[in-house]
Formats: C-alpha cells, sequence, structure tokens
C-alpha cells in the first residue's frame, strides 16, 4: 500500500526535526522544505552569545543535514517575495499605533498558507510542522500537553480547511522528550537553542528596522496619565504598550506605556496600576466552533490568551456584529494591546481569535 505523503516544514531547529522523525517511524513518505527568507544579518552586526531567530543560512544548513540523516527527500523554497510582504505588514501596523504580530501572519500566510500550496504540488496529503500543539478530527485545535511550551495561539488565523490536513506530531509531548528523541536518533542539533526573535530583524532590535524603511515616525512628548510631560522622545513607532525599559526618564516608581497617540506623536506612560484593560474589541473573527458565532451570542465562560505566553486569563466573548467580538475580562489585563492576536479557549480548544482593535487602557487620560 503506498504511504501517504506529507511534507515537513524543517526550520533548522529540534522541534522540526523530530516531528519529521516521528512521522517516519510512523511510516509517512516525509518531504522536508525549508523555507528561504533572504534575510541575512552582517557578521559584525551578530552578537554570538544572543538567541537566534529562525531561518537562517545556519538553519537553512542544519534542516538539510537532518533530511540526510532522515533518508528524506529535500527543498529549499524562495520565499523572499512573501516574507517582504510580512514585513511591509510589521512597519504599517507601528505607523498606526498598533503593534505587529509578524510570526502569526507569518504562520497564517506562509508557514501554512504558502506550504499548504507546495504541499498541493508535490501531492503531499499532509503538512506538518514542529509546533506543540494538536488537532483533532474536523480542523478543530488543541493546546499542547506541555503548558510551558502550548504554541496553539500562534496557530490561531491558519483556518479549519488547512488544519484538517496538518500533522503536528510533538503537540503530545515535552520539549525534554523531544530533546531526548532527537539525541537518541543521532540529530546534532538535539541541544540546540531555541529561535526566539524576528527573523528579518538580525539586529534583535525592531527599532533598527523601521529606521532602515523610513524611520520612526513622528516625533512627541511623553505624557503621564494626568498631562505631565516627562521627557520627549524621536518617534511614536519606537514605543509599544506595556513597554517598561528605554522610555528616556527616571521616576519615582517603574512607569509603563499605556497608549500612543500616531496623530499627535504622543506616548501615554503610567504606573503598573494603570496597565490594565477590563474589555477589548476583536475585528476579523475566525470560529472555531461547530456552530456560527453570531451577532448576541455569547461566550462565558473562557479563557483568553492575548499575547503568545502560553496561558490565559478568564472572561467572556460576545459577538456584537458579523466578525466582530467583544472581550470583557474578568479582571483587569495587563497591556492588552491593539494589532496583536487574540484567542478564546474552552478547556484545551480553541474556539476562536481575532486581531486586537481597540483596548482602551484604564483609566485614561484625563486632559
Amino acid at each position: 500500500m503506498k504511504q501517504p505523503r506529507v511534507l515537513a516544514a524543517l526550520s533548522g531547529g529540534v522541534d522540526s526535526a523530530v516531528a519529521a522523525l516521528l512521522l517516519k517511524q510512523q511510516g509517512y513518505d516525509v518531504v522536508g522544505v525549508f523555507l528561504r527568507h533572504g534575510v541575512e544579518a552582517p557578521v559584525a552586526e551578530c552578537d554570538p552569545n544572543a538567541k537566534q531567530a529562525c531561518c537562517s543560512p545556519e538553519d537553512a544548513r542544519d534542516a538539510a543535514r537532518v533530511a540526510d540523516i532522515l533518508g528524506i527527500p529535500f527543498h529549499s523554497v524562495d520565499m523572499q517575495q512573501e516574507f517582504d510582504s510580512i514585513q511591509t505588514y510589521f512597519r504599517a501596523e507601528y505607523e498606526i499605533g498598533r503593534t505587529p504580530n509578524p510570526c502569526v501572519v507569518c504562520n497564517r500566510d506562509i508557514k501554512f498558507g504558502a506550504l499548504a500550496q507546495f504541499a498541493d504540488v508535490i501531492g503531499a496529503q499532509f503538512l506538518a510542522t514542529g509546533h506543540y500543539a494538536q488537532t483533532a478530527p474536523g480542523g478543530q485545535l488543541l493546546r499542547g500537553v506541555d503548558p510551558k511550551k502550548d504554541q496553539s495561539y500562534v496557530l490561531f488565523p491558519v483556518g479549519r480547511q488547512v488544519l484538517e490536513r496538518t500533522l503536528l506530531p510533538i503537540g503530545g509531548i515535552n520539549k525534554i522528550e523531544t530533546r531526548r528523541l532527537a539525541k537518541e536518533a543521532g540529530l546534532p542539533i538535539h541541544a540546540k537553542p531555541d529561535s526566539v526573535e524576528i527573523c528579518f530583524v538580525p539586529s534583535n532590535d525592531y527599532r533598527d528596522l523601521l529606521r532602515q524603511t523610513g524611520g520612526l515616525g513622528k516625533p512627541g512628548r511623553i505624557l503621564t496619565l494626568d498631562g505631565q510631560v516627562v521627557a520627549v522622545h524621536d518617534g511614536f513607532m519606537g514605543f509599544t504598550r506595556g513597554q517598561r525599559k528605554g522610555l528616556g526618564f527616571a521616576w519615582t516608581e517603574p512607569m509603563y506605556v499605556v497608549d500612543v497617540h500616531p496623530q499627535t506623536g504622543d506616548v501615554i506612560v503610567g504606573p503598573a496600576s494603570s496597565r490594565g484593560c477590563v474589555r477589548c474589541l476583536v475585528h476579523d473573527w475566525i470560529s472555531y466552533d461547530d456552530q456560527d458565532f453570531c451577532p448576541g451570542d455569547v461566550y462565558d465562560p473562557i479563557e483568553i490568551q492575548y499575547r503568545s505566553s502560553p496561558g490565559g486569563v478568564m472572561g467572556l466573548a460576545r459577538c456584537t456584529e458579523p466578525g466582530c467580538v467583544e472581550i470583557v475580562f474578568q479582571s483587569p489585563a495587563d497591556s492588552v494591546t491593539p494589532g496583536q492576536g487574540l484567542a478564546v479557549y474552552r478547556g484545551a480548544r480553541l474556539i476562536g481569535g481575532g486581531w486586537i482593535a481597540e483596548a482602551p487602557p484604564q483609566p485614561q487620560l484625563t486632559v
């Protein structure tokens, strides 16, 4: 009987390598692919002690070595044009005072979107990655069993049609087991550090990319919640909600960015207690529920995750109009940021998600 073919994304890291290893052990006809983005960091600018980003030339070599050891075909596909579109989105979000989520968009458009298209080209029934999440029949997405590594949040916009043909082999194990399996299989990347930075920002400072592509936007003032000017800055795009370091002034207590106003260039700061948000609006809702989420419908209670760090907070979701959802947090949530993705869960199962459009800070600037 002909083995089902699966296209496995190989990033050059241990997670995707073990995913491919497990698939081969399970009898699949595995084909490996590495997605190249064409961004390289000059050697002089690289910090050898810094945690690496994904998709580097070193990663490409490691991915090819893994494929050779596993004895599977290997493709390296040029995705520079697609990655360029992610960079365009990245800057555009900062220009309107939002904080982009490039890794989530990359998953939707490239690591799963383009991957699914390439799978069709080579006749692969399935596609696979090394994410710590699980799929269920009907294109459902579940949290990974390791709560410290769960990556289901970054997959929320992929969509049920693609997830129906997606395999996530390591979603049922933890990182320690992943590295053990890699070492036992003789994979040389078994101890390779995880990638944590944005792949197209080799300096690890997103402001460097913004400066290179048009600057940091309008200069302005840094204001406290009561309107006191505490500093000035050279561009509002250099600030994001929740930011504490690099504000350019000293204060009697730790201060955080609580809002950014691109029209005036003003950046609003406040103490830790001011970061709380009690509700937000989410647009472009994607439903994973078996029933449509229609205006007037409410999910309560649910777990809400609005950042990539595993875990969430409790609250409810109310559909206000098609594709638009109001989120109400059970207690004030810290630094809810427009532009970020938001996913909601019932237990371990993802039931929907979208993009934060509005998240009024509490309290707001009064003058």
